[in-house]
């Protein structure tokens, strides 16, 4: 007898704690994996949790399917790749017409997109859902961004609002669009994410350069996140930089290691590793002509610091400043949040600008507030200031870019002074910035209304006749100039 609301395979951490997450709302689920010990381990984590009633173990396909209501919706959550294919083939052979299949992994867009045509002529329907906040947001409540057929999104939407993150403004999922918007989204909110946690960690090598402690940066952490600056990766900064170096676990047999002295922070290595996403929003930037530099920067100093070695070697040769400025503490920390704060706007309106590029190209009409207002719970870039972007697309749902809406405009404005004396601080101390500058030469950019792009035009014309526009003349209208004698020569001109 079919009783289950939704079914769910792949039982590793993220699937687990999701499935415990859908029967703490009152569902039944049924949930299956490949290997048979994870079902058992699930099924006895229901039991401790007093779930058991609603969370049914199958170590047998078919009967995993034979349990769901009908149409069918079987959510899987498996390893990005190859995995993902075998698990669509195997379930397209068993699904019939009208029943749902959702992928909840990290996926490519265009791999989503690939795979729902796939099962088209099946009449199978296929939402591709990003899913983020780690094992805590899974088991507790994630921000759900699904993509796909609507119709998919709306015979999902009872369950999926119900173990969504839930901020002031309702639950943390809404439908974003057709094909692979879903994965694009969570795409951007990760190339984002990146940009953050770059802008921070240089923000921390800043105060530490000037001479401050970890107590003393974790308070100034603590205070920021007292105000406009208020989100996860801030909160969880001033809580990093606090704990003592003690309850570390060896990975791979999960012994512990004595307590030692000092700070975790200080003993961790300092090379950053990267699961691709940040590659995907980076490349995705160029591929939609969109500039996208706080987050290629963030992306960048990963590569950069993951050569550990190669640095190591490279300090014992090239040198820095011999002399830090000399500056007045309060004053640094007033400036430094101003700069963080004023590099965070940018780095998310470059994510926003993206997903409107993409959007638009592939007519999946994203609702650029509707995407910011999931992101305000459940997910790694949670942050106060959300709102007043939701709120700017809500005013004017074609703004060109967060830049340039009233509310921001004049927080860049006034702010701007502070960004500018610690960019100039961190190159004169040679600490470097590579986010936080690249954020205030995108917008020095942004809002300049001619730039030195004339010479460029210039000389891809002198050397390929590439042609040119005048600013006398309508735009779209294109000219070449007969430069020299060499040139006339080798274009044959």
């Amino acid at each position: 007898m079919a009783t289950s609301d939704m079914g769910l395979y792949g039982l590793g951490v993220m699937g687990q704690n999701f499935a415990l997450n859908v029967a703490s709302k009152g569902f039944t689920i049924s949930v299956a994996n490949r290997s048979e010990g994870k079902v058992d381990s699930c099924v006895k984590r229901a039991e401790k949790e007093d779930l058991a009633d609603k969370v049914i173990g199958f170590k047998d396909l078919e009967k995993f399917l034979d349990s769901l209501k009908k149409p069918r919706r079987v959510m899987f959550l498996v390893t990005a790749g190859k995995a993902v294919d075998m698990t669509i083939e195997m379930f397209a052979s068993l699904l019939e017409k009208d029943d749902i299949l959702i992928d909840g992994g990290n996926e490519w867009y265009e791999n989503s997109e690939r795979r729902a045509e796939s099962i088209k002529s099946k009449g199978i329907l296929y939402l591709a859902m990003g899913v983020s906040g780690g094992e805590y947001g899974a088991r507790h409540g994630p921000s759900l961004m699904p993509g796909g057929p609507k119709e998919a999104y709306e015979a999902m939407k009872p369950i999926l609002e119900k173990v969504a993150a839930v901020s002031d403004s309702g639950p943390c999922v809404s439908y974003l669009g057709k094909g692979g918007a879903g994965n694009y989204v969570k795409m951007v909110h990760n190339g984002i994410e990146y940009g953050d946690m770059q802008l921070i960690a240089e923000t921390y090598d800043l105060l530490q350069s000037a001479g401050m402690s970890n107590k003393e940066i974790a308070s100034v952490f603590e205070d920021f996140n007292q105000g406009e600056l208020e989100s996860y990766l801030i909160e969880i900064t001033h809580k990093i930089l606090r704990k003592p170096d003690e309850d570390i676990v060896v990975w791979k047999d999960s012994t512990m290691l004595p307590k030692g002295d000092g700070f975790i922070v200080d003993k961790i290595l300092d090379a950053t590793g990267n699961k691709g996403t940040g590659k995907m929003t980076a490349i995705e930037l160029a591929t939609q002509s969109v500039a996208g530099p706080t987050i290629t920067a963030a992306l960048n100093a990963r590569f950069l610091s993951y050569n550990k070695d190669e640095r190591v070697a490279a300090s014992k040769i090239l040198k820095g400043p011999s002399a830090f400025p000399e500056v007045r503490r309060d004053q640094l920390i007033k400036d430094v949040r101003n700069a963080l704060y004023c590099s965070k706007i940018c780095s998310y309106a470059q994510g926003m600008k993206l997903i409107a590029a993409a959007s638009k190209a592939n007519d999946w009409n994203v609702n650029l507030g509707e995407a910011a207002r999931i992101w305000k719970a459940g997910c790694i870039i949670r942050a106060r200031f959300l709102d007043r972007i939701k709120a700017a697309y809500e005013s004017n749902p074609n703004l060109a870019s967060l830049l340039v809406d009233e509310s921001f405009a004049k927080e860049l404005n006034n702010r701007q002074n502070s960004w500018r004396r610690i960019v100039t601080l961190a190159t004169a101390q040679g600490t470097g910035c590579a986010a936080m500058g690249a954020s205030l030469a995108y917008y020095d950019q942004y809002r300049r209304a001619r730039l030195p792009a004339n010479l460029v035009q210039a000389q891809r014309d002198f050397f390929g006749s590439h042609t040119f526009e005048r600013v006398d003349k309508e735009r779209g209208e294109k000219f070449h100039c007969l430069w020299d004698e060499t040139h006339v020569a080798d274009t044959g001109h």
